[in-house]
């Protein structure tokens, strides 16, 4: 049976990823009940079952409650984060079972101190194409914000999802890459896959679409937090911080999220 995957819109700029069967269905990050349950009424015969949840932030777990009320979903998320009653707990190396698919739980701590993510090898929307959904881990074209772990935690995490297969669709959590590709640009200005896919985004945000998901491959050849190990982006840091001359990954990478943090 074939399986969708829809972004509902959530808040300014939030994406709560639906995928759904035609008959079982799941979210992941429901920040707000209200975009589910009006996706839910729009296809009917479709029932909630899943919720899963990358992390504790309020933007990603605001609506669990209504709709466990509302439909009995079960819902999963990260071991060590506080999180909304009932929820199955769930370690990096686990395997969760939802709406009759199976995922990898891959621990990708840094923008808090327990996010988990979710990956799914074979879904039936393309048996070829593995789905990934990192909620605030890896942007297009950025990272999340360190609010809780260290620059060597999240350069991990992101190392761990940098090895996934290419043509891993990357389902971020944010509508973040108009401006994470501004930032990136001014890292890598003369990178002319990072310029073609900022045309391509804006165009699409132009008709109000989606920018995502993303891929895997083109994340390394466009996303500066993914490449902050290559010459031109620890160029690019030495440039705007010269103590960085010398330093290690981490204290680069750790720079580039820095200069990032103040980019206007």
């Amino acid at each position: 049976m074939t399986t969708h995957l829809i972004p509902l819109p959530a808040f300014a700029d939030n994406y709560i990823w639906l995928l759904h069967d035609g008959q079982r269905a799941l979210v992941v990050d429901p920040g707000d009940a209200q975009p589910v349950l009006d996706a839910l009424a729009r296809l009917p015969g479709l029932h909630l079952e899943g919720i899963l949840l990358t992390h504790h932030h309020a933007d990603h777990t605001g609506g669990v409650a209504a709709l466990q009320a509302q439909t009995g979903a079960r819902v999963w998320g990260p071991a060590g984060e506080k999180l909304p009653e009932p929820v199955t707990r769930l370690n990096a190396g686990d395997s969760v079972e939802a709406a009759g698919l199976r995922f990898q739980v891959i621990g990708v701590p840094g923008h808090t101190a327990g996010h988990i993510a979710y990956y799914l090898e074979h879904p039936a929307t393309d048996p070829t194409a593995p789905l990934l959904f990192c909620g605030d881990t890896l942007f297009s074209g950025g990272c999340g914000r360190l609010f809780e772990g260290t620059p060597a935690q999240m350069l991990a995490s992101l190392d761990r999802l940098s090895a996934l297969p290419g043509n891993t669709r990357v389902c971020c959590a944010h509508e973040y890459t108009l401006s994470n590709l501004r930032f990136a640009l001014a890292v890598e200005p003369h990178n002319q896959a990072l310029i073609e896919h900022q045309a391509q985004c804006i165009a699409l945000r132009a008709r109000h679409e989606p920018t995502l998901p993303s891929t895997i491959a083109l994340e390394q050849a466009i996303n500066p937090f993914l490449r902050s190990r290559l010459p031109s982006v620890i160029e690019a840091v030495q440039a705007q911080a010269p103590d960085t001359s010398g330093a290690n990954d981490a204290a680069v990478f750790a720079q580039l999220r820095e200069w990032k943090n103040d980019f206007k």
